[in-house]
């Protein structure tokens, strides 16, 4: 006879989010795309039109983007269109 076994445990790991919050309305609409192999970025808001390119190392993630964007648009370096 032996003893019972033990049920195995799942970790779920987190994911890191896709969409993100824009820092000019406020809406969850910001979205970041890479180009591969060119290493160009383009962060745009799909409810603003915000938008904005980078030149990235194949290293960076997406949110390293963003936070790259959002840092550059409270620096007062990036402006809003306007409608």
């Amino acid at each position: 006879m032996g003893r019972r076994r033990r049920r195995v445990v799942k970790i779920v790991k987190k994911k890191l989010p896709t969409i993100f919050v824009c820092p000019a309305c406020g809406e969850e609409s910001m979205k970041v795309t890479m180009v591969s192999g060119k290493g160009n970025a383009v962060v745009q808001c799909g409810s603003c039109k915000i938008k904005e390119e980078f030149t990235v190392p194949s290293s960076l993630s997406i949110v390293d983007i963003y936070c790259m964007f959002t840092d550059k648009y409270y620096g007062n370096r990036v402006k809003p269109e306007s409608e």
